[in-house]
Parts: structure tokens; sequence; C-alpha cells
């Protein structure tokens, strides 16, 4: 009884001294044989909250995440091992914040063996030609990387990924990006979706290549989801042997049913059939990925401003890619100033007009006409397309319609005057 009431006052430590209650501890709680002095410092058996105090002093959490944090860590008896792993992070060249957030990713990685596990992970990808800020970067996207086996895990997965995209360079782009594609089984997603991709859909490795270096989540998903994705490509009547049906596969992949039968309903508003739509899906699949209200505002544009009927926006959708401030208005306003101006002999569509190169169309349109409109070089300074006097921004051009696809920004609402 009396011993009871003895460890309840020590509990509270109100009482006694912090020293004269170490030194009863030491008598009533341990054993003869445990070293006095670990008793006293709490190395041996220690507070069961140690690590919160840990967390928030080596490591800066604040209290509250602490303790959420240490949860995983309560077997934990010693500082040894986070010791070890938050210095061993610091000699990496990972920072406070960086620390933090692989620790609250997966604390109990603050458990791992430096020397067996981390180091040679850290050694193998600086081997591989990663910079020090590489590797910090592609951990901080890809934690797993510090719980994968190497050798069973992250180099198999790594020589596939080789062979999908066609170099290392590339697999490691993606890494310092977003990595979950990256451990997604070889046995059972890798390999059976390549196989079924290749040998049933007939889609040549170098195609698949070039699309999954812009996607490669598109292998890692589950096989039967990749395949209730071919159904859904099929669905608008794109055969298999068609050289769009991967990049529609890269489309839909990013594009839910929700989202799919929102755009439908939205271009039914503007007078497309069934038909129609299907028909400018299968030519120009990646208007599906862009937003509505995009997509609403070219259509309006192009049926209340230029003209055009929606059967022929459905029968030319690739009207649908080209960026409205970067590429369009000001092509239509350079069009219709030379028009005003009587200078404009031949009647051009403004549908050719719009899939001319850059440098084409700088000749034709607007170098040719300087001396007596120079204001054609001044739409073009506005839309942000024409640096100096003369000089055309060729961006667009260097990476062809795909960088006028869907990075459209936001276009002058309410546009009138054109």
């Amino acid at each position: 009884m009396a011993v009871a009431t003895l460890r309840s006052v020590l509990r509270c430590e109100i009482l006694l001294p912090l020293f004269e209650t170490c030194r009863l501890r030491d008598l009533l709680c341990f054993s003869s044989s445990v070293d006095a002095a670990a008793a006293v410092c709490g190395t041996a058996s220690p507070d069961p909250h140690f690590m919160v105090e840990y967390l928030v002093n080596s490591c800066g959490f604040s209290p509250s995440e602490a303790a959420k944090f240490s949860k995983p860590l309560a077997h934990l008896r010693s500082t040894e091992k986070p010791d070890a792993v938050v210095n061993f992070m610091r000699s990496q060249g990972f920072d406070g914040a960086g620390i933090r957030k692989v620790i609250s990713l997966r604390p109990i990685y603050l458990c791992c063996n430096v020397e067996k596990n981390l180091a040679p992970k850290f050694q193998f990808l600086r081997d591989l030609g990663l910079s020090e800020s590489d590797i910090v970067d592609a951990i901080l996207k890809n934690n797993a990387i510090l719980r994968h086996d190497l050798h069973r895990s992250f180099v198999p997965k790594l020589e596939v990924w080789e062979s999908l995209l066609g170099s290392r360079e590339l697999v490691f782009k993606h890494l310092k990006k977003t990595g979950w594609f990256f451990f997604s089984s070889v046995e059972k997603t890798l390999h059976p979706n390549l196989k079924f991709l290749r040998d049933e859909c007939g889609i040549p490795e170098e195609r698949l290549s070039l699309v999954l270096r812009g996607r490669p989540q598109l292998m890692s998903q589950k096989p039967e989801s990749l395949r209730a994705l071919v159904a859904r490509v099929e669905e608008l009547g794109m055969p298999r042997q068609s050289r769009m049906f991967i990049w529609t596969l890269k489309v839909f992949h990013k594009v839910s049913k929700e989202r799919f039968e929102a755009k439908v309903e939205l271009m039914r508003s503007f007078g497309w059939s069934e038909s129609e739509f299907s028909s400018a899906a299968r030519k120009a699949p990646t208007f599906l990925a862009m937003s509505l209200d995009m997509v609403r505002r070219k259509m309006e544009f192009f049926i209340n401003v230029v003209g055009y009927d929606p059967s022929f926006i459905a029968s030319q959708p690739n009207l649908l890619l080209f960026s409205l401030r970067r590429r369009v208005i000001p092509r239509f306003r350079v069009t219709e100033m030379l028009k005003s101006k009587g200078l404009c002999t031949r009647q051009r569509k403004l549908a050719g007009i719009l899939f001319l190169s850059d440098t084409k169309f700088m000749e034709k349109f607007v170098l040719l006409h300087k001396e007596n409109v120079p204001e054609l070089l001044d739409i073009l300074r506005v839309a942000g397309t024409c640096k100096g006097n003369d000089t055309f921004h060729l961006a667009s051009e260097d990476k062809g319609l795909a960088d006028d696809l869907i990075c459209d920004d936001e276009v002058c609402s309410g546009f009138n005057g054109v």
C-alpha cells in the first residue's frame, strides 16, 4: 500500500525534487543489475512519450504532429536509430522540411538500419548518375524507394521502365515529378499490360513508348482497368489498328466517364449529333481532356464571331486544339484588318490560316504588309507571340500542335469587336 502511494506521488512529481525522484524510481522500478545512469537518462526504459519530444526537438514537428507520428515508434527504447537516420539524411542533402515530409509519410523510416538499408540505395542512385538534389527530389516524390528491396524490387522495375520509356534519363525525369507509377508489380501489372497492348491490341512498342513518355501511368494501372479503358475507346468506333488508338487511350486515362458524358452533353447543346461527336473524338481525342469552359469558349468564338457552322467544326475538330489567346484571336484580327484595308485579295478561310506554321503566317500575312499596316505587329505583341519589331515566338512550332492543345489560358471574357 505504501509503495503504491509513493509511486503515485512520484508520477505526479510534485513533492520530491527531480534528483530524488529519479533515485527512488531506480530503487522501486529497476533491478540492481540496471545501470543507474541509464535509468536517470531514460535510454534503457524511457518515458513512453519520449519520441514526441524527440520529433519536436530534433525534427521540428509541432507537438500535435509529433504525437501523431510517434505512435508507430512506441516500441523504440532509445533514439539511437532515429538519430542515425536523421543525421544520414541531412548528410545526403535533405533539409528540415524534406526530413519532416519523409517521416510524416512513413514514420517507421526512423527505424531503418542506415548501413544495411539506406546507404546502399543512395549509393546505387549516385552510381546511376543522379546528383544529390536529383536523389532528394526522387525520394521526396517516391518515398517507397526507401522501403523497397534494392535488388529484388527497385532494379527489376528500373530495367522494365527503361525499356518502356527508351532511356534511363526519362525514367528519372518522371520519378522526380511523380513516381507512384514506378512501383507497380512487374509480374502482375507491367508484363500483362505490355502483352495485352502489344499482342492483342497490335500496338507497336515504339508507338507505345512515345505515349508512355508523357503518361507512364497508363501502363501501371491494373490490367482489368486497362481492358476497361480499351473498351471505352472502342465504343467510339476507334479500331485497335488505328494509329490514333493509343493516343486516345492516353486521353481516356485522364478523362473519367462523368467528364466524358459532360462533354457529350455540351457538344449536343451546340447541335452536334452523336455520330459527329464520335467522329470528332476519333480525329482529335485531345479535345476530350480540355475543360468544359475552354471548349465552350472556343465553340462560341468560332460560331458567334467567326461564323462557322457547328457541323463544320465537328468535321474539323483540330480547330478546338488551338489556343484562343495565342493563335486564333490574333490571326483572326490580322486577317480582318487586312480585309478592311483591301489587302487580303484571296478569300482564305481562317481554318486554313490557323494551320499555317508561325513562320509562314508571319511571312504571308504580317511581314509582307508591315510597311502599310504596322499595327499588325501590335496585334501580335499584345497576344505575346511577337517580340521586338518582327521576331515571332516559335515555341508552338518547335513542339508541334501538341503544345497548343490544352495549354490555352484565360480567354478575354465578353470578347467583342474582334
